[in-house]
């Protein structure tokens, strides 16, 4: 079995345009986004490793949110999920797998998570 390493963001909160319903087109929707991006391990991490050597958790929270083109409308979450694949994929050559969880809040009536799970490797 081959190491690997997993950054993860988990439960990030960010409003989307996105939905198909006419209730849905016009307005940010809530979503709750979880990452988690499998990347190249390295043989070793001491305690002086740099950063460079991994990636910064914080590049999984801008492909949620600053890298997502402001004003375009996603139909499906699906298409949100994919997008941030492709970011991460784009940003890092390390990044081998990305797995992303979208929630869709406005539409819970209670404890249900509503949602999709998308998980794409590098091709």
């Amino acid at each position: 079995m081959a190491d690997s390493l997993i950054l993860e963001v988990a439960d990030l909160e960010h409003d989307v345009l996105t939905g198909i319903y006419s209730e849905e087109t016009g307005k940010p929707q809530p979503l709750r986004i979880s990452i988690s991006a499998q990347l190249k391990c390295a043989a070793r991490y001491a305690p002086d490793t740099p950063l460079d050597a991994s990636k910064n958790y914080m590049d999984l929270k801008f492909a949620a949110t600053e890298a997502l083109p402001p004003g375009e409308h996603f139909k499906l979450i699906e298409a949100v999920a994919d997008h941030i694949c492709e970011t991460l994929f784009l940003q890092d050559e390390r990044v081998e797998a990305v797995t992303v969880k979208i929630v869709k809040l406005a539409i819970a009536e209670g404890n249900e998570k509503i949602g999709i799970t998308l998980t794409r490797e590098r091709r």
